[in-house]
């Protein structure tokens, strides 16, 4: 099993952050290159459980909600459709935690998964860097 594992600090509260990505469908708020985005089968976007449809970057990527904690600030979630060119068993989790000193937040995105040994450090790099981007893009989100 591989690792891909990125953490940030963010100037805004937890509950300010976590206010805006809890909801599993609101990605195009805050994630660039995420086009038209909705929850399958009118289901609310913080139901476990629920699918979401996003474009990303003209491709069409399908992901489940499979846990959300509001007291932990978590959300993790797997794909409903096909993962990533080679990865399998693919499960990623966003977490807030509060940094109490400046009231600020910790942000961290990580994501396990399976793939050939000898694409196992390209994909790490892989995520990594996307989880860096994406959490850049939710800070100039939160910046405007």
């Amino acid at each position: 099993m591989s690792k891909s594992f990125y953490s940030t600090i963010f100037e805004q509260s937890a509950a300010d952050v976590w206010s805006v990505i809890r909801d599993f469908n609101s990605y195009p708020i805050w994630v660039d290159g995420a086009a038209e985005s909705k929850i399958e089968a009118g289901r609310p976007g913080d139901s476990v459980g629920a699918v979401r449809s996003v474009f990303y970057n003209g491709n069409l990527r399908r992901q489940r909600l499979v846990a959300l904690s509001d007291v932990d600030r978590t959300q993790c979630y797997r794909f409903a459709s096909e993962p990533p060119i080679h990865t399998r068993n693919f499960e990623a989790t966003l977490r807030v935690t509060p940094v109490i000193d400046g009231d600020r937040a910790f942000v961290e995105w990580w994501a396990t998964f399976k793939c050939d040994l000898d694409h196992s450090a390209e994909r790490i790099a892989f995520f990594r860097g996307a989880f860096a981007s994406w959490l850049e893009s939710l800070r100039r989100h939160l910046h405007a």
